[in-house]
């Protein structure tokens, strides 16, 4: 049977449309944003996937909590009986009871390498560090979702050297090309998994 995917994004969806290009053995049956104007919804609808806007928003403006919104999104995305759940470019910081209440493994693209630069500003966090000559390079991950942030056991990751004469720009574009690579490995990776004997 082929492995059920839901893919989370927030923004230009490059790495779903790696994924997408990618040909893997495995069935995205929903793209979610938590952002309306999400390219990425525009790629998955292309693509023929459908797509659910799930905004924070509505929640906190009724006086609701992040755990209510996670445990409502939970709910949902259980309903389509997914295998598998990736984080490409999401931008929310899940609390435990989602990670609970979908029961699936999740995994999320990090661009930072194991136990370095954690959050949603690890690119310029690498390169300033870089700047000041602290690091020599830096890279991405795609690792298990815990409820600590960016820090669940890596499944593959990517050295992204710093050349002399980066921008920001260059290295980011960089950065970002390996991303593309990486999350089809490890996604390819984790399908694997799932065709071992119990």
């Amino acid at each position: 049977m082929t492995p059920r995917v839901i893919v989370l994004v927030s923004g230009n969806g490059s790495n779903l449309q790696a994924l997408i290009d990618a040909n893997l053995e495995l069935d995205i049956v929903l793209v979610v944003s938590n952002r309306k104007a999400a390219f990425a919804l525009e790629r998955a609808a292309t693509a023929g996937i459908a797509t659910l806007y799930a905004p924070l928003k509505p929640f906190t403006i009724a006086g609701r909590s992040r755990a209510e919104y996670d445990a409502d999104l939970a709910q949902k995305i259980r309903l389509l009986e997914p295998d598998l759940i990736v984080l490409a470019g999401w931008m929310h910081v899940f609390t435990p009871i989602f990670l609970e209440g979908v029961g699936v493994p999740v995994i999320n693209l990090h661009p930072a390498l194991p136990g370095q630069f954690a959050g949603a500003h690890a690119i310029e966090d690498a390169y300033n560090a870089w700047l000041e000559g602290k690091i020599t390079e830096s890279g991405c991950m795609v690792h298990h979702v815990i409820p600590e942030l960016d820090a669940g056991e890596a499944i593959a990751t990517r050295v992204v050297p710093f050349i002399v004469g980066d921008t920001l720009e260059i290295f980011a574009n960089r950065l970002h090309a390996a991303e593309h690579e990486l999350i089809v490995t490890a996604t390819r990776a984790i399908l694997e998994t799932f065709k071992q004997p119990a």
